[in-house]
């Protein structure tokens, strides 16, 4: 009887470590499973996350796309920009009148003392003149030149098509002294706005007083009658 209780227990013994093992390799397969299963998360959501990086990526590539847009746009601007500096419906600025494209002529006034100087657009481009020219009064009994001052008119703007003419007055002192006075054979002009001047021969015969050089005046182009 003790022997049959003995392997009784024995059985029971190995059949209790038999089950503990069977426990033990499925709490060890669940374990595994979780651990794969956790695997498996871990990798998915790795993946969401590169997705979600590769979506942002996307994202901010998009962004670039837009912004790429907004470039264009800006360059379409500039493109406005130079249309309109070309909306003036054909119409072109007009230049200066420059002293190589002008012809220039002398004629004594209607009054004693008047000099009249015309300037004549020999260009082939619409011209405009406005202000007071330089007249210097070039005398050999001078030991230098003698510049007229500006009067008191105001300066129109003048546009002289190619051909078109225009002119200034010269006012200058008679010499009326019956003495010798500074003979004046030339004066040199300068238009407005320009470095260039012309010579021009003349005959003017002004007096020899202190007064002489402040009685020389010059008018605006385009003053008197034109």
């Amino acid at each position: 009887m003790r022997v049959q209780k003995l392997g009784l227990a024995a059985l029971a013994l190995a059949a209790g470590l038999s089950l503990t093992a069977c426990q033990g390799s499925g709490n060890s397969a669940g374990k595994s499973d979780d651990s794969a299963a956790s695997s498996s998360a871990s990798s998915g959501g790795g993946s969401a996350s590169s997705t979600g990086a590769s979506s942002s990526s996307a994202g901010a590539s998009g962004g670039s796309t837009v912004s790429g847009k907004n470039a264009t746009s800006g360059g379409g601007g500039s493109a406005a920009a130079e249309s309109a500096q070309g909306s003036g419906g054909g119409q072109i600025s007009t230049g200066l009148c420059r002293t190589a494209d002008l012809g220039f002529g002398t004629a004594h006034g209607m009054g004693e003392g008047e000099l009249i100087v015309s300037l004549k657009n020999n260009g082939g481009d619409t011209c405009s003149l406005k202000g007071f020219p330089g007249v210097d009064l070039m005398s050999q009994d001078a030991s230098e030149p003698l510049s007229a001052r500006r009067s008191d008119l105001a300066a129109p703007a003048v546009t002289l098509q190619p051909g078109e003419a225009t002119r200034f007055t010269l006012h200058y002192p008679p010499n009326h002294t019956g003495g010798t006075g500074v003979y004046v054979s030339a004066i040199v002009v300068t238009p407005p706005d320009e470095t260039h001047s012309k010579s021009l021969s003349v005959s003017i015969d002004i007096p020899v007083t202190t007064t002489a050089a402040d009685d020389v005046r010059v008018d605006p182009v385009g003053t008197g009658k034109q």
